[in-house]
């Protein structure tokens, strides 16, 4: 069975924006995430997104941004010699109460499908308590980010007490490969 880790989009691999992010210009990578993934693909790491986009329930964006969004990020990843394995994401807003929206955990569900893993020995990293939710609700590894709403979500939920934190994607990818040895 295939090792993977999942992350999610907005405040782990780019800047997160209260205001959603909307376009190409305003994704902007976190720095040190995009050489993140590419180091964790080499370590032979599978790595998917699950992202909740609930800008294109609330009209802010089309699918069709979403995916140059997406586009922007493979490209990007390509030059570092790195790629996502899988992109999934969540479209509808939280009165649509779908199983896709985290924290329902339906993204990793699919995910977990489409790739054929565990989700208990799967690490989902995260910036939000909806992320550490949904992770929980896998039954998934749930670790928390500091960057995006990371920080904001250890000052004010108890969740996030026991969890692994770490400063960023950058950090985690670090101490992951250098814990494996």
């Amino acid at each position: 069975m295939p090792k993977m880790i999942i992350l999610d989009r907005d405040g782990v691999i780019n800047e997160d924006s209260d205001d959603y992010i909307k376009s190409v210009d305003e994704w902007i990578p976190i720095p040190g995430s995009l050489e993140a993934i590419n180091r964790l693909k080499k370590a032979g790491y599978l790595v998917t997104v699950a992202t909740n986009q609930s800008g294109i329930s609330r009209g802010l964006f089309n699918e069709e941004v979403l995916r140059q969004i997406h586009d922007k990020m493979h490209r990007l990843l390509a030059r570092r010699g790195a790629s996502v394995d899988g992109i999934f994401y969540c479209p509808h807003g939280p009165q649509d109460n779908c199983a896709c929206r985290k924290p329902k955990p339906g993204l990793l569900f699919q995910i977990a499908k489409q790739f054929d893993i565990n989700l208990a020995e799967t690490v989902f990293v995260g910036d939000s308590i909806s992320d550490i939710k949904a992770a929980e609700m896998a039954n998934a590894i749930p670790v928390l980010v500091r960057t995006g709403r990371g920080e904001q979500v250890m000052q004010n939920s108890p969740e996030a007490v026991n969890l692994p934190v770490y400063d960023d994607l950058a950090h985690f990818a670090r101490e992951t490969l250098r814990k494996r040895g």
